[in-house]
């Protein structure tokens, strides 16, 4: 077949991550090509060629989409009329279905994120647009059960998993006195707020290190924010990481934490479980969903610190209760290989495929 894999751009972040490790894996079997309406170059390594928009652009989720970048959305859908499948990463590109004709290609949107926000917060000042996308798709992809049911209600939608995207390489050392995050520094989104107040609970020989990047206004605030809390000598900031550096990351921790917000289905969550880390996170859908309401790892309330503490310390002081919640993600991992996950893609991509 041939698939048109559409971003906004192919920068750092999950979900790009996540699509470009499909993707690659698609191209081994099928004529795919990358789209990107942006320019800037690519984060993640692509094996399969790269299509820019001839007119490059930011694309915003601002009211009036349609209106505002008729022109672009015009453009994608000439070259999209040359393939069998187009594939729309996010809700954004997923509003632009409703917004063009293309009466011989299937296209998917593919729901990166809850329903929830995206309709309250992300497309809010677009949600007509969103709406209207949403039912004018051949197809959704969601990621979790609570996405399934949401996304159900505007179109026919599959539940496939975002695959591992790391190849691990060794274990982590559950002796170490560090616990890991990482994430974009998106402060709201991500709880790092949450993370820093956390970090100024921790006994004095714990450390949180964070691995992520974001805008220099985001890190900006989060340095502040990190004064704020005083935890200047709790904490280990190591930026963007990717490829070994991450999985240093992973190895030299023997907590993984995370406090979003809001999450799709996190990859990281999966990243740390490869490496055998005990993972404690906040709830949000997604966290749910990779845990298994707390099978494999820990779940504590979403946004209270307290809780949340309270929840690891018997971690922090009993590396045999690390050991333990360490093989509940080494088993867990394995639902996440990318071979099952594909024969899903497989099969909704195949023009017999019944919706």
């Amino acid at each position: 077949m041939k698939i048109l894999m559409a971003l906004e751009n192919i920068g750092l972040g999950g979900m790009k991550r996540a699509t470009t490790v499909v993707g690659n894996a698609l191209a081994k079997k099928h004529n795919l090509v990358y789209y990107s309406f942006s320019d800037i170059v690519p984060f993640y390594t692509l094996e399969a060629p790269l299509l820019v928009a001839k007119t490059p652009c930011v694309l915003d989720n601002e009211a009036r989409p349609f209106e505002r970048f008729n022109d672009e959305i015009k453009a994608f859908e000439t070259v999209a009329r040359e393939f069998d499948v187009v594939i729309l990463a996010g809700g954004l590109l997923a509003s632009f279905a409703a917004h063009m004709t293309l009466p011989d290609t299937r296209v998917i949107g593919w729901m990166h994120n809850n329903v929830t926000t995206y309709q309250t917060q992300y497309y809010a000042k677009m949600r007509t647009e969103f709406d209207a996308g949403l039912r004018a798709l051949d197809g959704i992809v969601a990621l979790t059960e609570t996405d399934l049911a949401g996304f159900s209600q505007y179109n026919h939608t599959t539940k496939i998993w975002n695959p591992l995207t790391i190849v691990p390489d060794g274990r982590a050392d559950l002796s170490q006195h560090t616990i890991a995050l990482t994430s974009r520094i998106a402060i709201e989104h991500k709880g790092l707020d949450l993370a820093l107040a956390f970090a100024a609970k921790l006994p004095h020989d714990w450390q949180l290190a964070i691995a992520g990047g974001g805008t220099d206004s985001d890190v900006s605030r989060f340095h502040s924010l990190v004064e704020q809390n005083h935890v200047a000598d709790k904490l280990i900031y190591r930026g963007a990481l990717k490829d070994e550096a991450l999985k240093k990351h992973y190895r030299a921790a023997s907590i993984f934490l995370q406090t979003s917000r809001w999450e799709g289905l996190p990859l990281v969550l999966a990243e740390a479980m490869s490496f055998g880390l005990p993972v404690v996170a906040m709830y949000n859908t997604g966290s749910a969903e990779v845990l298994e309401s707390g099978k494999y790892g820990l779940i504590t309330p979403a946004t209270d610190v307290n809780a949340l503490y309270d929840a690891i310390r018997p971690l922090l002081n009993n590396i045999q209760l690390r050991e333990e919640y360490a093989q509940r993600s080494l088993q867990r991992v394995e639902d996440f290989k990318i071979a099952p996950i594909l024969a899903q893609w497989e099969a909704i991509l195949s023009p017999t495929f019944d919706n």
